[in-house]
Order: structure tokens, then C-alpha cells, then sequence
């Protein structure tokens, strides 16, 4: 039986903060950091990703961290859409966009698969704060994508 203790371990965070970093990276510099306005979406919509897996595993109900996760899935969706307008503005190269896209991808399908668990697994009691969730996700290749 799979646990997280902290939101910290869960997969779709880590890609989060991953896809964080990367974002950031990338709207440093160049044509890209002087439109503000997309690139403070695109910052925008990347951090919505880490920060709502982290909200949701704060939520005491596992309806609550799936809606949450849902959210998560959807800013990275977001994300890509924006890559693709940064291409076409010529603010990104191929391989960055490349792989700023898996990356987003990589991201929302964990927040998705896990968001597809925790709506289908056996109900249980209410997380008490603090309290681990205890989630069998060691087989689930939804869960934990490939890199």
C-alpha cells in the first residue's frame, strides 16, 4: 500500500514543480520576458499546477483532493495552449517547446490519474489533518508515468 505523508511525494507535484522551474527558465530572457502579459499567464498557469496538487492533498476528503487535482490537470492544458503560442511568436525553439510540452503532459496525466483513483476507490473516512493518505498506487502506470 502506497502512502503520502506529504504532498512533496506525490508524483504529479514533483512534475509540477519540475514544469515550475522550466516555465521560469524559459520566460527569462529574450523576446519572452518582455511580453508580460503571456508570460506571466504561462507563469501563472505552470505554479496553479504544484499548487493545487498541494491544496487538494490539504483537503480532508478524497472527493476534495480530486477536484483539486482536476484543476491541476486543467492549468496544465492551459500551459501547453500557451507553449504553442510562444512557438508560433518564435519565443521558444522546437526543443524546449518539445519538452516543456511533455513535461505539461507528463503533469496533467498524473494529476488525472490520480484524480481517476481517488473517485473510484472504496469510500473511507474522512483524512484527519496530518493524517496520511494511504493510496495503492504502486501498479497504476497513471500514476506514475514514465519519465
Amino acid at each position: 500500500m502506497g502512502t503520502f505523508r506529504r504532498f512533496e511525494e506525490i508524483e504529479a507535484w514533483k512534475l509540477g514543480r519540475e514544469l515550475n522551474r522550466l516555465v521560469y527558465e524559459a520566460t527569462a530572457g529574450g523576446a519572452f520576458a518582455k511580453d508580460f502579459a503571456l508570460r506571466d499567464q504561462i507563469r501563472r498557469a505552470s505554479i496553479s499546477v504544484s499548487s493545487n496538487v498541494a491544496e487538494g492533498y490539504a483537503r480532508r476528503s478524497p472527493a476534495d483532493f480530486a477536484r483539486f487535482l482536476t484543476i491541476a490537470r486543467a492549468s496544465a492544458a492551459e500551459v501547453r495552449s500557451q507553449l504553442y503560442l510562444a512557438l508560433d511568436l518564435g519565443y521558444l525553439d522546437t526543443d524546449t517547446f518539445d519538452a516543456l510540452y511533455d513535461l505539461a503532459r507528463r503533469a496533467g496525466g498524473a494529476c488525472g490519474g490520480l484524480a481517476r483513483y481517488l473517485r473510484t476507490a472504496p469510500p473511507r473516512a474522512t483524512r484527519e489533518p496530518g493524517a496520511e493518505w494511504s493510496l495503492d498506487v504502486s501498479d497504476d502506470e497513471t500514476l506514475n508515468p514514465e519519465p
